[in-house]
């Protein structure tokens, strides 16, 4: 039998704690062949990126120990090379991609010297480094390559980072790329042209691909063969076709079965009655139209979702509604006042009645304030909406809510997952008993079944208080699963909304066609239909 690329044989990681020792991997064993893409598809915690950080060394040796195993590469064992080895290897041979690029490149220098750099540190003249990051540049599809070379990181949108960093990756055309959830923020159709691009990379080099995620979409679009991991350890290995329709292990089908997409659609509410309508809503940067002459009614307890693009005037619509920012034109009646008029001291009683929930809760929770701190500190701002004698029982009664234990009223945001994190942002959006909660992306980065958790959880509580959801989101299948009525944007204006249903199976406007088509599913069948559907309107 041909030797492997890439093979980890009986990988075992833990580290060293403060509560105790943690085993993030387990006796972990998986190969990889040239061409292949093989995804390790797991929630957080899994162990999937630990065990891809031991191939490139970058585990921090402590508080992390590899305690058992081995990692051929080449007839290597990469776990016995030595310092020198290793960076002969690295960026060379193996190379790396991250989730979250502007974390990984310098926003100091340049993004052509930091390509230019990964090729000159293995020994490459400067001259030829330059021509060869220029060449990468034009590949992975950012415009006028020769002035993007003299950018810097923040001067891009976040797939063009991400095709930046596949650039600086595939500078020494490497044996193996490690994409470590390479789409996971990402618009649908930028994540489909990322995937797109590591496939028309792959075919050019016959490079390895080892695709890291929890999407199980991405595993159907991209994945040759797929490994499942839960708790550190692999509990199921196939292709995706038999995953989707034959899986054996309970948490592979736990999996699948949280997957949204699948659900009954909603239908809207003929006789409800608008809490809010928008009116030639409008936002202006100089000549730039960020928003222009935005139009939509949301009813009493429905969900209204709004999708579109990076940059089409989702989240500025959001903040011009809680004036966040202040509109160029136009209304917003809440309640036939117009929003946009009102004095601060009036906009600070309108926040009680509209709140919001942002995509990242580490960053909206305060690190030094207690869940109990958090919460009831909305009472701070609005006094009389809860006696402070029952602020203890109210914020444990949220907390049950929302799934969360009277006890976790104590502890701080550091110490809960990224789910409990969110739950413990909707615990304090309720907190004031509001009419509208905001949701900004609000489940983009959660994983699959904590995503599916807290959208039941949004749901009971729209059917239970009356609250109804201005839902700001990427993902289409979870907009499928729980919107009432859609609002398609592009460009700063509205091309086309409707109820769920109208705009999912009969979308008029070829650019929803086009949202759709981008979209992934887990059933690689559907997906392959989709790619070809994608093809065809791009053609």
């Amino acid at each position: 039998m041909a030797e492997h690329l890439l093979e980890v044989r009986n990988l075992s990681v833990r580290f060293h704690t403060a509560q105790g020792v943690v085993n993030a991997v387990n006796d972990v064993s998986w190969h990889l062949d040239p061409g292949e893409t093989l995804a390790i598809l797991g929630e957080s915690g899994s162990g999937k990126s630990v065990s891809s950080s031991a191939i490139m060394n970058l585990i921090d040796c402590p508080p992390g120990e590899i305690t058992e195993g081995e990692i051929f590469f080449d007839g290597m064992d990469l776990l016995k090379a030595s310092d020198e080895e290793r960076r002969a290897l690295n960026g060379k041979r193996i190379a790396m991609i991250f989730q979250d690029p502007l974390s990984h490149l310098n926003p100091v220098y340049t993004v052509g010297w930091q390509i230019a750099e990964t090729i000159t540190a293995h020994g490459r003249p400067d001259q030829m480094a330059k021509d060869r990051a220029l060449e990468l540049v034009r590949r992975v599809g950012i415009p006028n390559p020769e002035q993007a070379m003299k950018k810097y990181p923040h001067q891009f949108s976040g797939g063009q980072r991400q095709r930046l960093m596949i650039a600086m990756a595939l500078g020494l055309k490497p044996d193996i790329l490690i994409a470590d959830e390479p789409t996971t923020a990402l618009d649908v159709t930028v994540q489909a042209e990322i995937l797109t691009l590591l496939e028309e990379l792959q075919e050019e080099t016959g490079m390895g691909l080892v695709l890291i995620t929890h999407d199980l979409g991405v595993v159907a679009e991209a994945a040759d063969r797929a490994v499942v991991m839960e708790g550190g350890r692999i509990v199921e290995t196939g292709t995706p076709h038999d995953l989707y329709h034959n899986a054996q292990h309970p948490y592979t089908r736990k999996l699948l079965a949280a997957a949204p997409g699948k659900g009954e659609m909603r239908q809207p509410d003929a006789q409800a009655q608008p809490i809010l309508s928008c009116r030639n809503l409008s936002k202006t940067y100089g000549a730039f139209h960020a928003l222009d002459r935005v139009n939509f009614d949301l009813m009493k307890a429905e969900t209204l979702a709004i999708v579109g693009e990076s940059g089409s005037g989702k989240s500025t619509t959001a903040r011009l509604i809680l004036r966040l920012e202040e509109a160029s034109g136009g209304e917003a009646l809440w309640h036939g006042e117009d929003l946009l008029k009102k004095s601060p001291r009036e906009m600070g009683k309108v926040r009680r009645q509209i709140q919001m929930v942002f995509q990242d809760p580490t960053q909206s929770l305060n690190p030094r304030m207690s869940v109990f701190e958090i919460i009831s500190e909305a009472w701070v701002i609005h006094p009389g909406v809860v006696e402070k004698r029952r602020w203890r029982g109210r914020v444990e009664q949220l907390l049950g809510q929302v799934g969360l234990l009277p006890e976790h009223a104590n502890r701080y945001p550091h110490q809960f997952s990224g789910g409990q994190r969110q739950r413990i942002a909707i615990a304090r959006a309720l907190a004031l008993e509001p009419e509208l909660i905001i949701c900004d992306e609000a489940v983009s980065a959660l994983d699959v079944s904590i995503q599916a958790q807290v959208i039941e959880l949004l749901g009971r509580l729209r059917d239970e208080l009356g609250i109804a959801f201005m839902f700001i989101a990427h993902d289409l299948p979870v907009v499928r699963d729980f919107a009432d009525r859609v609002l398609v944007m592009k460009q700063g204006e509205i091309v086309e909304q409707g109820p769920v249903r109208q705009i999912f199976e009969d979308p008029r406007e070829p650019y929803t066609q086009r949202l759709l088509a981008a979209g992934l599913d887990p059933d690689p069948e559907v997906q392959r239909q989709r790619r070809e559907a994608r093809l065809k309107l791009s053609a």
